[in-house]
């Protein structure tokens, strides 16, 4: 029996194959212009804008040295009725473990930083009766604005202006009204007052 030897490829050949094997896979990768091809996920092409990205709402931090955030006003809300907001439209909240008779914070430390305290130095308050505007010595030394001897609080749970998230938490926080009073029941259940006038 007559055995036909097989051709031998030269390994260098091989290597030049596969070189070229290679070089045309990473060809494919990208057009004449130098993008991406394919549109996978993160590519962009020609003529297309960035994609944007949208700034969620941040949780308030409230600033003792705003003077915004010392001034408070009335303001008409739709579930709430008239209450207190400061000049940023951040709702003001009262406590009440706190005491009116004399004007005195018992949310200190941890409870301060999470309550903040309105600071005393903002601008003259608006539509509130002025007799009942006072302020107290905090423990740290601060002063406090108190509205008929009530200290005055922002929530850092409200994350934008008119929020009352802060509304009953521990039985004991309430948006305050014009008057010193708590605001504990929803006055405009329906809305029928849309803008608030």
């Amino acid at each position: 029996m007559i055995r036909i030897p097989r051709p031998v490829v030269p390994a260098a050949v091989c290597l030049t194959a596969l070189a070229l094997l290679t070089a045309c896979t990473a060809g494919a990768a990208t057009t004449s212009g130098g993008y991406a091809a394919g549109g996978g996920a993160g590519m962009q092409m020609p003529g297309q804008q960035a994609p944007m990205t949208l700034a969620m709402p941040q949780p308030i931090t409230a600033n003792p040295n705003d003077p915004a955030k010392s001034q408070i006003r009335a303001a008409k809300t739709f579930d709430l009725g008239l209450m207190l907001v400061d000049g940023t439209g951040y709702t003001i909240y009262r406590y009440d473990r706190d005491s009116s008779d004399p004007s005195r914070s018992n949310c200190t430390g941890a409870c301060a930083t999470k309550w903040i305290p309105v600071n005393v130095g903002g601008p003259a308050p608006i539509d509130v009766d002025p007799s009942l505007i006072g302020q107290l010595t905090r423990d740290d030394g601060s002063q406090q604005l108190t509205l008929a001897g009530w200290p005055l609080y922002h929530f850092t749970g409200d994350s934008e202006p008119a929020d009352t998230s802060g509304q009953g938490a521990e039985q004991a926080w309430y948006p305050i009204a014009p008057d010193g009073k708590k605001i504990t029941l929803t006055q405009d259940e329906w809305r029928q007052n849309a803008f608030g006038l």
